[in-house]
């Protein structure tokens, strides 16, 4: 590359004149932003607006995923080089994508949190774009699912988690990552009846409705039945999709807070968001990276290639 051509791609988050297009950048230098997208509170013509939320005040073992957003971002200046494999097309050239930053919140005040975080995403519905958003511990998703519920009504959940995060809490002040879904079906945010969990290992007294795979079925009965079952079940209702990293096995994603064996592989996760396309999916997350617990960013690896998965399913049925 020439040096004039060279000085072109020099932090392209801020110096982009059109957010479509691919990046050439060096992916050891140069601002974080996701995909080397623009950074961005412009949400004018933004398909998906893709934001962090720092937040890891909720856990019930390990903290660290307030480091999240950033370690996922950084694991993604390796992938806007070439259009995802196995898609078809081209989200980053055919689509407006924009890296919206990071919720602002006081960290010594936790209450006032989950009403910060549905306006932010409120904010960006409002603009008719959706949000892809990169946590932060699973808590996050409630109030993010509120915002969705305003706009949608209750939507389905397609739920990739080692737990079901349905634990029983009637006290909705407080924010914990592992009822928060209990709370959203409480809530009417959720259709549970319209709603799977994928990859569950852990016990679940009572689903309240829910469907769920769990990981030794995925194992036994083979990704064709998992996609099946899971567009049977949510059909053509609008659909969030939230994934915990924890899904996966830890031998694929060892940083995060609690991690559970038996997991999901690598592989067949890429396989089933791929798989899932035509699903009506309206927003999504990934969620409980840690990176002080990750060895060699690989978690945060995995996280940067599930955001970058879920916004080609929510671009796929927007295609030209």
């Amino acid at each position: 590359m020439a040096l004039e051509d060279a000085k072109k791609q020099i932090d392209l988050a801020f110096t982009r004149e059109d957010r479509r297009g691919l990046a050439f950048e060096n992916a050891f230098g140069g601002a974080l932003s996701f995909l080397r997208r623009q950074y961005s509170k412009d949400l004018t013509g933004v398909d998906i607006a893709v934001t962090g939320v720092p937040f890891d005040q909720a856990v019930t073992h390990r903290t660290g995923t307030r480091f999240g957003p950033r370690a996922i971002r950084e694991a993604s200046t390796l992938q806007p080089y070439d259009p995802p494999i196995g898609w078809g097309f081209d989200p980053l050239g055919e689509f407006s994508i924009i890296d919206y930053g990071d919720l602002a919140f006081d960290y010594a005040h936790t209450p006032s949190f989950p009403a910060l975080l549905t306006d932010h995403i409120r904010t960006i519905l409002n603009a008719n774009a959706a949000s892809v958003t990169l946590g932060g511990d699973h808590s996050i998703t409630l109030p993010i699912l509120k915002a969705y519920a305003e706009k949608y009504g209750p939507t389905s959940v397609i739920q990739f988690d080692a737990h079901s995060d349905l634990w029983a809490d009637d006290d909705f002040d407080r924010i914990d990552h592992g009822t928060f879904m209990y709370k959203a079906v409480k809530l009417g945010y959720v259709d549970p009846t319209r709603s799977v969990q994928i990859g569950i290992r852990t016990v679940c007294d009572d689903y309240l409705g829910m469907h769920y795979i769990d990981a030794r079925s995925v194992h036994e009965m083979g990704l064709p039945w998992v996609v099946e079952r899971t567009k049977s079940i949510v059909g053509d209702n609008p659909t969030y999709v939230t994934f915990d990293i924890d899904a996966l096995d830890p031998a694929f994603a060892p940083g995060t807070g609690t991690p559970v064996w038996g997991g999901l592989a690598s592989w067949q996760t890429a396989a089933l968001l791929r798989d899932l396309a035509g699903i009506n999916m309206v927003g999504g997350d990934v969620v409980e990276v840690s990176p002080p617990f990750d060895h060699g960013n690989i978690t945060a690896v995995a996280g940067a290639h599930v955001a970058m998965e879920l916004c080609c399913l929510n671009l796929w049925n927007k295609r030209k």
